[in-house]
C-alpha cells in the first residue's frame, strides 16, 4: 500500500477522526463519550429507534500495513461516515448516535485494529451487543502476506506497533494471533499482497460502490497454484485435470481470454460437465451464504500458471452466475506473471 497505511498513528481529516470521542460528538452534537468506555451519556437507547434509522455499518480490520487506511478512504470518498481506531466498546454508542442523527448519518465505517491495545478485547463483547440489537454489521478484513507486510515497514523505516523490542515478524507473528477469530468472522477477506493503492481501490468500489446493497457478491479469481493458493479464497477448485494448452505451440502465447484456448480447454472431456455440476453447486452454497447473512465470496480457480485453463473457467463461470443475478468481479491474479 502506501505509507500511509503503515502508520498507525497518522491524523485524518474531517469526519474520518482519529479519536472516538470526537466522532461521537460529530455525529451527535450535545452528547458527549469519555474513549476510556467508563462514562457514556448517550440519551435514548437504539430500541427506541425505528428499525429503518439505524445507520448500516461496517467495521474495517486486518494486519496493520495490509491497506486499511486506503479501504477506510475509500469508503469515505463513497459518503461513509468514517472513524478511525475507535475503541471496541464505544461501537453500539456510534451506531445509537447515528440512529438519532434523522439520516445524516446513514452509513458508519469503524477502523478496529491493535492500536486500541487494551480496548481492542472489547470487540467481541461489542459485536454480541450489536447483535443483540439486531444492528447490521459487515467486517471486511485486510490480509497481507508477512512478506509484503515486512517491506512495506521497512520501506517507510516505521516499527511495527506490537514489535516491541523485537523484530518487525515478531510484530506480525503477534498481531496475526490477536486477530485470528477476527478474521475467521469476516464477511470480506482483501488480501492486498500483490495489490497496489489503486487496485485496492477497485476492490472496496466493487464491493460498496452503488445505491443498492445486492443479495450476493462474487469475485471469481483465476490464480496459478505454482505462485501460491489465494489466502482470501473461500472456495478453491482445481482446473489441472484438464490437458494444459501450454504444450500446443499454437496456443501457448495467448491466455485464456483468447477464443481458441477456450475453445480447446472447453472441448476437452469433463470441461463442460465440471462447469455445469459446479454452478449447480454454487447455487446451493450462494443460497446458504444468504440465509446465513453472507453478502461476498471469493471462488478460485486455479492451474499451473494461472494463464489458460482457469482463466477460462473463470470467464465462463462468472458469466453463469451474473445470469443468474450475483453481481460477478472477475480478477485473473496471475496471468501475464509467466
Amino acid at each position: 500500500m502506501t505509507e500511509h497505511d503503515t502508520q498507525p498513528t497518522a491524523p485524518r481529516e474531517q469526519a474520518h477522526s482519529d479519536t472516538g470521542d470526537d466522532a461521537v460528538r460529530h455525529a451527535a452534537g450535545q452528547d458527549t463519550v469519555q474513549d476510556n468506555g467508563a462514562q457514556v451519556s448517550t440519551g435514548s437507547e437504539t430500541a427506541g429507534v425505528p428499525e429503518a434509522a439505524i445507520p448500516e455499518l461496517v467495521i474495517i480490520s486486518g494486519m496493520s500495513g495490509a491497506g486499511r487506511s486506503t479501504a477506510a478512504k475509500c469508503l469515505e470518498d463513497l459518503g461513509w461516515f468514517v472513524v478511525d481506531n475507535l475503541p471496541p466498546a464505544l461501537i453500539p454508542t456510534m451506531v445509537e448516535l447515528g440512529a438519532r442523527s434523522q439520516g445524516n448519518v446513514a452509513r458508519i465505517a469503524v477502523v478496529v485494529d491493535v492500536r486500541g491495545r487494551r480496548f481492542f478485547d472489547n470487540l467481541r463483547d461489542s459485536l454480541a451487543d450489536l447483535e443483540a440489537k439486531h444492528v447490521t454489521r459487515r467486517i471486511v478484513f485486510l490480509e497481507s502476506s508477512d512478506e509484503a507486510l515486512v517491506r512495506r515497514f521497512e520501506s517507510v523505516r516505521r516499527p511495527h506497533p506490537l514489535q516491541g523490542d523485537g523484530r518487525i515478524v515478531d510484530g506480525i507473528a503477534a498481531e496475526r494471533e490477536l486477530l485470528r477469530e477476527l478474521r475467521g468472522d469476516a464477511d470480506l477477506v482483501i488480501d492486498t499482497s500483490s495489490l497496489n493503492v489503486h487496485e485496492l481501490r477497485a476492490k472496496m468500489d466493487a464491493q460498496f460502490a452503488g445505491d443498492e446493497e445486492p443479495e450476493l457478491r462474487a469475485t471469481v479469481m483465476s490464480f496459478g497454484f505454482k505462485y501460491g493458493l489465494p489466502v482470501d479464497a473461500d472456495l478453491v477448485a482445481d482446473m489441472r485435470f484438464l490437458p494444459n494448452p501450454h504444450w500446443v505451440p499454437e496456443l501457448r502465447p495467448y491466455t485464456g481470454l483468447n477464443e481458441e484456448v477456450a475453445a480447446y480447454v472447453f472441448n476437452q472431456p469433463g470441461a463442460k460437465e465440471f462447469l455445469d455440476r459446479y454452478a449447480e453447486l454454487l447455487r446451493l452454497i450462494a443460497a446458504g451464504y444468504r440465509r446465513e447473512g453472507k453478502r461476498y465470496v471469493t471462488i478460485a480457480i486455479g492451474c499451473t500458471g494461472g494463464k489458460h485453463r482457469s482463466v477460462a473457467m473463470s470467464e465462463k463461470l462468472a458469466a453463469r452466475l451474473a445470469a443468474e443475478g450475483v453481481e460477478t468481479v472477475v480478477v485473473h491474479r496471475d496471468m501475464g506473471r509467466e
